[in-house]
């Protein structure tokens, strides 16, 4: 049941259909949900939304899947709800600037491309051809759109060796700036994706933290956030788990909304969780003073 706690930002799958089947995905862990009988229809979902939004002060809005833009309808009315909206793609449809009116005319729309690495290692965790597929995707963006366009990636034990490789691929695209978000593993995944610990994940998070060195202005991720992934300050984030606090998630189940344990599923092992969005909040709660994010 939902209380009226605030909450700057939420998240929601607006549909379970997708046109990838990604090995790290939370959606297609247990079956095949490529159905949309039962969905939520869009007056019904737009209605909910506005409810929401007015019930929890919610400002930012993470708009996900499935691939969600297999509902333009919804989106097409839903980004017009919030000041500021992400709609995570896998990048296998073309990108639609929904445009804007003079009621939201400093509206900000960003789309979150998934790339999971160069050619090979990407299409190895979301399916043959894809990358080439993302790329075209990118290539068909129109000079003059609205919408920001950005990259992340999902950084596994399989890829931890090729970001390198992979940030020089995307500088030259239409993305402006990317990134970095770590695997999230689910408590019992023993995987190639995982390293297991957050010790053996440490060097991975280094490696990002020297790209962001490099590349500042295309890498986004905080330098403070990545320093707050580091074993000797992991778990006390994540012991006080800051989306919880701040993000509301919405899942889609048939035609209800429902909130789960985390973000990413109620599966999942939360000490070694690498979700770019706690880390981000977490660094800016310390920065405010807030004592549990506090390293110092």
């Amino acid at each position: 049941m939902m209380n009226d706690q605030q909450y700057p930002a939420a998240m929601v799958n607006i549909t379970n259909r997708c046109t990838l089947r990604c090995r790290h995905c939370f959606v297609f862990r247990e079956e095949n949900p490529n159905d949309p009988r039962g969905e939520m229809d869009t007056a019904t979902m737009l209605e909910k939304l506005a409810g929401l939004k007015e019930r929890h002060g919610i400002h930012t809005m993470l708009w996900m899947g499935g691939e969600p833009l297999l509902r333009p309808d919804v989106l097409e009315e839903g980004v017009r709800l919030f000041p500021r909206n992400h709609i995570t793609t896998n990048g296998t449809l073309d990108l639609i600037d929904f445009g804007r009116t003079d009621d939201d005319a400093d509206r900000e729309d960003i789309y979150v491309v998934s790339i999971d690495g160069p050619p090979e290692l990407n299409d190895s965790i979301r399916g043959a051809g894809c990358f080439e597929k993302v790329m075209r995707t990118l290539s068909r963006v129109p000079e003059r759109f609205g919408p920001k366009a950005m990259c992340q990636c999902v950084v596994t034990r399989a890829n931890e060796g090729a970001l390198d490789e992979l940030v020089e691929l995307l500088r030259p695209t239409r993305l402006e700036g990317m990134a970095f978000s770590f695997y999230v593993p689910r408590k019992d995944d023993d995987s190639d994706l995982t390293w297991g610990s957050l010790e053996r994940r440490d060097e991975a998070v280094r490696k990002v933290m020297r790209l962001k060195e490099r590349h500042p202005e295309f890498v986004w991720n905080n330098q403070r956030s990545l320093e707050l992934m580091l074993s000797p300050f992991s778990k006390r984030v994540t012991d006080n788990c800051p989306s919880r606090r701040f993000v509301l998630p919405l899942y889609l189940d048939g035609d209800e909304f429902v909130i789960p344990h985390c973000c990413y599923g109620n599966d999942v092992d939360c000490d070694l969780c690498g979700a770019w969005v706690v880390f981000y909040i977490a660094a800016l709660l310390e920065r405010a003073g807030v004592e549990h994010y506090s390293t110092s």
